[in-house]
């Protein structure tokens, strides 16, 4: 891997492979997306690199380095896109009184804490495996019939 001095940022570029992106949108959304140009969703997602392009000493070429979203959920009510506006506004808020706006790093601490109040309303992770028990248990029931 190439060694980066302090001054280098390297440009991202998202590849081509959106599919996370595509099976969290639900069919009305990609229909909205469609027919209405400008239309906008709220979505948060997982960002991981998957490849850089270094340069070589001597050679004038920027560093840059390929991303994939590999985890996408869409807000698929009014209460959760307000949520996620709401979490970005608050993240540049964080950005710009931390001066950080052109810079690249960690950036704002657990900005997850702005969406705690609509996360209380959600599914837990043991109510998800009850869940997936009883659909699996239903399955099993229809097979046996």
């Amino acid at each position: 891997m190439p060694k980066l001095t302090p001054a280098d940022v390297p440009e991202i570029k998202l590849d081509s492979a959106a599919a996370a992106i595509e099976v969290s949108l639900t069919r009305e959304m990609r229909r909205g997306l469609f027919e209405k140009p400008g239309r906008t969703v709220f979505a948060i997602v997982e960002l991981t690199s998957k490849s850089y392009t270094g340069h070589a000493e001597g050679e004038a070429k920027d560093p840059q380095v390929k991303v994939r979203v590999t985890s996408c959920e869409v807000a698929r009510s009014d209460e959760d896109a307000t949520a996620l506006a709401d979490a970005k506004r608050a993240m540049w808020r964080g950005r710009q009184i931390d001066g950080t706006l052109d810079e690249v790093g960690e950036g704002p601490q657990r900005p997850d804490a702005a969406l705690l109040d609509v996360t209380a309303n959600k599914p837990t992770e043991d109510e998800l495996k009850e869940h997936r028990r009883r659909q699996e248990q239903r399955r099993r029931d229809e097979y046996v019939r």
